[in-house]
């Protein structure tokens, strides 16, 4: 619902130091209230029972808590949850939350809609509305770690952002939430359990490594030749392998990280001995894996997963040339919550 109140969340915990001391009162309170706000994730001021009465109506008259709320939630028969997050002005993302028998991870979106046009993917085809708030981000983790408790008896272990969305489209508010999930005034999760996938912004990926970043960085890549690349992936023009290449240099120089690539194989597009070749040498610049991810349609038919012969001579070449290589099968399909597939259907 909208309404002209700041959101409190927009502000630092110096912020509202000085907000409570300019109102009269200790600066210490704006602790309080922070704590409430990131740790405990309070949706309301009623919530925050070690403040008077009296400072909760005043904090209510001056700001709002936009707080985003799952407005359906889906149960995949592999035990895979997606949840449709509805936020304050009644746009739509999803994030998903992945079990398996060690782990939780958590899915989550950085844009409503996305600002690139992968051919392959069904977020894609929706057009980008704008860009998620740190809170509207953090929110989705804390969304899905209370699920991950309430559901698994655990809490959540790993957070990909590969969800709706170019999260290096969006990198100041995805930094700031990541800092937010990080810092032991929030979540207190350490950044090596959370990857950030990007299809491949090379003056980013360059920032990135400059502000010294802790977490992982993924590549959705799908194919090391450019002719084949653009024909899915259509801003590779703009943003062409040897840009990506000369980025991802960089990146691991500054870092040591090696960098994970995201890889369908689809028939007849990228299932060749010379697409294999391809990837090989991209793959030998600096230290990588590969995620050979099976491919989730999305109706229409263009995309259709390649053969397993297919697969096994990736995975063969690969092992051959002593590059780590994971096949990842899907998770979450039947609702529609497998990578690739989230397109606010619900």
């Amino acid at each position: 619902m909208a309404t002209n109140k700041k959101d409190i969340r927009a502000l630092t915990k110096e912020q509202l130091r000085d907000f409570f001391e300019k109102e009269g009162d200790k600066a210490f309170r704006g602790n309080q209230v922070y704590e409430w706000l990131w740790q405990k994730a309070a949706h309301d001021f009623e919530d925050m029972t070690n403040i008077s009465k009296e400072t909760r109506a005043m904090l209510e008259a001056n700001f709002v808590i936009n707080h985003v709320r799952v407005d359906n939630m889906q149960r995949s028969n592999d035990g895979t949850i997606k949840n449709a997050v509805k936020l304050h002005d009644d746009l739509t993302v999803e994030s998903v939350l992945i079990p398996t028998s060690t782990r939780t991870t958590a899915c989550v979106s950085s844009q409503v809609g996305c600002s690139l046009d992968c051919k392959f993917c069904a977020t894609s085809r929706l057009k980008r509305m704008r860009n998620l708030n740190p809170d509207e981000i953090y929110d989705q983790v804390v969304v899905i770690d209370n699920q991950s408790k309430l559901y698994f008896d655990r809490p959540l272990s790993n957070i990909v952002f590969m969800g709706m969305g170019e999260p290096l489209m969006n990198y100041n508010n995805v930094l700031k939430a990541i800092d937010k999930i990080t810092s032991k005034e929030g979540l207190g999760m350490s950044p090596r359990r959370i990857t950030v996938s990007t299809s491949g912004v090379p003056k980013m990926i360059k920032k990135m490594a400059d502000d010294g970043v802790k977490f992982k960085l993924a590549v959705s890549l799908h194919s090391a030749i450019d002719e084949i690349r653009t024909s899915i992936m259509p801003f590779n023009e703009h943003f062409p392998l040897s840009d990506l290449r000369q980025a991802l240099e960089y990146w691991y120089a500054q870092t040591k990280n090696r960098i994970t690539y995201e890889y369908v194989v689809w028939n007849g597009i990228n299932d060749s001995r010379k697409d294999i070749d391809a990837l090989i040498k991209f793959c030998k610049f600096a230290p990588s894996k590969v995620n050979l991810i099976e491919y989730n349609p999305i109706d229409d038919g263009e995309f259709q997963q390649a053969s397993d012969d297919a697969l096994k001579m990736y995975v063969s070449m690969l092992e051959k040339n002593n590059i780590t290589v994971t096949v990842r099968r899907s998770r979450g399909k039947d609702i529609d919550a497998a990578c690739g597939q989230l397109a606010n259907k619900s």
